[in-house]
């Protein structure tokens, strides 16, 4: 409730359940894992709006935030830069870490940074639309 109170009706990120979500197209060019522009100003402002969760929690819980990469199942090409969409997610996910890290003071101490590639799909349909769906970032706040 918090967060969806912190957050207000945005379209580039959603909160689900106990999780950010972001698209994919949000954050990174098609294949690539280094943040664009705009993908660091969204992750700027979560990290803003962890910071200021994060002072509100109890010192002592324990916890870490789960930073989740997910792409589609189209495979990657070859001479692509990521043999696979494990890789990829897995390196998405560890941009977004380093980001909020060395630009936003989270403490490394409280992020993990995880590729699930195309295995956790969203939306296991068989189309461009839940291809896009399945192409995202999660930032879960939870307990070590």
């Amino acid at each position: 409730g918090r967060l969806r109170e912190l957050i207000g009706d945005r379209d580039d990120v959603q909160i689900v359940g106990d999780r950010f979500v972001f698209s994919s197209e949000v954050l990174f060019a098609s294949g690539e894992a280094e943040l664009s522009a705009a993908g660091r100003d969204e992750i700027a402002h979560v990290s803003d709006l962890l910071r200021e969760i994060a002072a509100q929690i109890p010192p002592e819980i324990d916890w870490i935030i789960r930073v989740d990469g997910h792409t589609d199942n189209i495979q990657m090409l070859p001479g692509a830069e990521f043999s696979d969409n494990w890789e990829l997610s897995q390196a998405r996910a560890l941009s977004v870490v380093r980001d909020m890290v060395n630009e936003h003071g989270i403490s490394p101490r409280r992020l993990s940074a995880n590729g699930f590639g195309e295995f956790q799909p969203l939306n296991p349909a068989n189309t461009a639309e839940a291809r896009a769906q399945n192409r995202r970032i999660e930032l879960k706040l939870t307990e070590r």
